[in-house]
């Protein structure tokens, strides 16, 4: 039990940091919830209410340099990020969790090579003038997916909004972690109506990624951009790795 318990606070604190700075959080938490003892899809959702302060407190961390990309107004992003996350965790709520468990290491390895393609996406992208439907149908297909799986949904926002014309990566990552708020809000929502959350892990966990995820957004400013990214990929590779194994 008290081994149980310094695993899921590591894991939230870490994951917590990560997501603030890029993303990549679920990639500690869902194997530390499996490993504990919770099924897959409940692990899931509650590693995602778990998450929920940290990505709070790195938006606010970051709230000075948020800023939406061209053409695509806050409002339109807003709105369309809690119709994707209510799809999302709307489609979790009808998947069985044998089925979750099946799926769970293929989503975790797209979006470890996501996350490792990101950079190279968005340097693509700066000489482009996106269509404004283009745009928002971006938008949703990322939140939905974060609606359903949140793992490595903060790189795909990094580089969706890179694609869409920000160049500011701490613009860009403060947008991220506003998004980040809502889909992951109406998600818990749903998952909670749906009765999918272990509550005594998800207590556990919450102060941790609060926590980490303020002192992560701090931190962003300093920290080495390519440390970080390779770390991530490393990490996803592993746990992509362990799940295919069991």
């Amino acid at each position: 039990m008290i081994l149980d318990t310094a695993l899921l606070l590591a894991a939230a604190f870490a994951a917590g940091a990560l997501n603030a700075v890029a993303g990549g959080g679920s990639f500690l938490t869902l194997p530390a919830l499996v490993l504990t003892g919770v099924p897959a899809v409940t692990a899931n959702a509650t590693g995602t209410l778990a998450l929920l302060p940290g990505y709070l407190s790195g938006a606010w961390a970051l709230r000075r340099e948020t800023q939406t990309p061209p053409g695509l107004p806050l409002r339109r992003l807003l709105v369309v990020s809690i119709l994707g996350g209510a799809c999302g965790a709307a489609l979790l709520l009808w998947t069985p969790d044998a089925t979750f468990r099946r799926v769970v290491p293929w989503l975790l390895l797209a979006a470890t090579l996501l996350f490792a393609l990101g950079p190279r996406l968005a340097g693509r992208a700066h000489d482009r003038n996106p269509h404004p439907v283009g745009a928002v149908a971006g938008v949703f297909a990322v939140t939905a997916y974060g609606g359903y799986f949140n793992g490595g949904v903060g790189i795909l926002l990094l580089a969706l909004f890179g694609l869409l014309g920000q160049t500011s990566l701490l613009a860009a990552n403060g947008l991220k972690n506003l998004v980040s708020v809502l889909l992951t809000s109406i998600a818990v929502a749903l998952y909670i109506a749906g009765g999918l959350i272990a509550w005594r892990e998800a207590g556990l966990m919450m102060g941790a990624a609060l926590l980490g995820g303020y002192l992560g957004a701090r931190g962003a400013r300093r920290l080495p951009a390519n440390w970080l990214r390779h770390g991530i990929v490393a990490t996803g590779l592993t746990m992509s790795a362990m799940f295919f194994l069991r």
